[in-house]
């Protein structure tokens, strides 16, 4: 595989704007900020050794598979999926993303789903032969959140702590979505 190198510049652009005026306040983040942003320009992390064209936000916005909200498709779901470490850490860690769904996308919605076990979802699943971790398939998942989306819906996020995979040949991935059928998962 060959890796293509790009400038800390043309990276913040391509993560941020072509916008001057959105690059110059970036530049103006406080340290921690500016610390993760340069963590991600690292030769050995995705967005240095994985190149895509750059996309700003006017870009993204005006993008023809972007889907919008409607009146009647206003609500973000959270769906949390297969149990986690212990239960402080799962009610934490969904108290502090609905939070940040809330404000982030403040004119929806975002309703929690009832907890569901894998075993309720009837995806394919294995243990990593490297890691020796339970892994279920992503993309089993996404059909299992298709099924469960709510009419009112503008999407449904899956969360679990459990390893995802999407194919037999990958050995993980950190989440999936579907931007046709408004679902998507993390762990």
């Amino acid at each position: 595989m060959q890796i293509v190198r790009y400038s800390e510049q043309t990276l913040k652009i391509a993560v941020i704007s072509k916008n001057p005026v959105l690059v110059s306040q970036y530049e103006k983040v406080d340290a921690g900020e500016q610390r993760l942003m340069n963590e991600a320009f690292q030769p050995a992390n995705w967005i240095t050794s994985h190149p895509e064209a750059p996309q700003d936000f006017e870009q993204f916005f005006s993008h023809p598979y972007r889907k919008t909200p409607s009146p009647d498709k206003r609500s973000i779901y959270i769906q949390s999926i297969g149990k986690y470490c212990t239960r402080i850490i799962s009610e934490e860690y969904i108290k502090w993303l609905t939070g940040y769904c809330k404000a982030y996308f403040y004119r929806l919605r975002v309703k929690l789903l009832k907890p569901v076990p894998v075993s309720t979802t009837r995806c394919s699943f294995r243990v990593n032969e490297n890691t020796q971790n339970l892994q279920i398939h992503a993309g089993d998942i996404l059909k299992f959140l298709k099924k469960k989306k709510p009419e009112d819906a503008f999407c449904v996020v899956g969360i679990t702590m459990i390893d995802l995979y999407p194919r037999d040949l990958w050995n993980f991935v950190f989440g999936q979505a579907s931007l046709t059928d408004g679902t998507g998962e993390v762990d």
